[in-house]
């Protein structure tokens, strides 16, 4: 029988907020419930394993094959892979204790993302070592922010997009790999990729294959602001909307009004194109508003260890 859920948390965090948070979350619950009925021990899954999620900018992107190298080269072994439909809901879902410092604009992108296509999630496990994989995971996958990477990290391999458009995420800690398996899938599904988990054999011949069907329906795009002004403008003046005297392509503070005025008007535009500079020139956090809850680094982790 599984330990009282907070006795749990307490073991697969170094956050007591989290802790606090998560005692109360329907999905952390379902994972666990569901975990103990299957016999399987909650703490160790979520130690073992972590999940690595390529968003849609990744597919648009084509680096599924590139991430499989890297965590290969880098001794994680994806166990199980499945593709998610995804929505606004999912989104606010997997960051509901990160986005109270999201910017209105941010998350108006963030809506058109994930219009964009379906996502591939992969399980991954990993040798052991010092720290539990899902914090081993986040911290070789390297920051958010891009002027942070550093080589021989998954995003920096991946390319250095902008803030948003960071191509892939993790949990941070084993407390989040319980709260996201139940966001990703529902209880038959979960079944099924534990049992997968539990068998450990490499599964990425199967993330491939869901790549390639994923690739299928979602076309290859530029991740480049001038093309995506250009197609803008292209948009705007197919519509008759006037772009404002002495409009620069090049001015942060021009291409953010554009797209405002856009917005404001109900102009159709191209919604790869509007989120590509809109990860540019639009805010992403809202002033120095605290987290609800911080990321978790493996400095956190090892310092709370006995």
């Amino acid at each position: 029988m599984t330990a009282p859920l907070g006795e749990l948390l307490a073991a697969l965090t170094p956050q007591r907020e989290k802790v606090a948070a998560y005692v109360g979350d329907t999905y952390v619950q379902e994972t666990v419930d569901q975990l103990d009925r299957l016999g399987v021990d909650a703490a160790k899954f979520a130690k073992a394993h972590s999940m690595l999620l390529l968003k849609p900018d990744a597919i648009v992107a084509r680096v599924v094959e590139p991430t499989l190298k890297w965590l290969a080269d880098n001794d994680f072994r994806v166990v199980s892979a499945f593709r998610v439909a995804v929505d606004r809901h999912f989104a606010r879902a997997l960051w509901y204790f990160a986005w109270n410092i999201a910017s209105p604009e941010r998350r108006r992108l963030a809506d058109l993302l994930v219009g964009i296509s379906d996502v591939l999630v992969l399980v991954v496990r990993g040798e052991d070592a010092e720290l539990p994989v899902p914090v081993r995971l986040t911290e070789a996958k390297g920051p958010t922010d891009p002027r942070k990477r550093q080589p021989g990290e998954l995003r920096h391999l991946l390319g250095r997009h902008s803030y948003l458009l960071n191509l892939v995420h993790s949990p941070d800690d084993p407390a989040d790999v319980l709260r996201e398996l139940a966001i990703y899938l529902d209880e038959q599904r979960r079944a099924a990729v534990i049992a997968e988990a539990g068998a450990g054999i490499d599964r990425s011949s199967e993330a491939l294959a869901i790549a390639n069907d994923l690739y299928a329906w979602t076309p290859a795009r530029s991740f480049d602001r001038a093309v995506a002004v250009e197609r803008i403008l292209r948009d705007l003046e197919a519509a008759g909307a006037p772009v404002a005297p002495g409009f620069d392509r090049a001015a942060d503070p021009d291409c953010a009004q554009l797209l405002y005025a856009a917005w404001a008007d109900g102009r159709d535009l191209d919604p790869w194109s509007v989120i590509v500079l809109g990860s540019y020139v639009l805010p992403m956090r809202i002033g120095t508003q605290p987290q609800t809850l911080r990321p978790v680094s493996a400095k956190d982790w090892l310092e709370e260890q006995p």
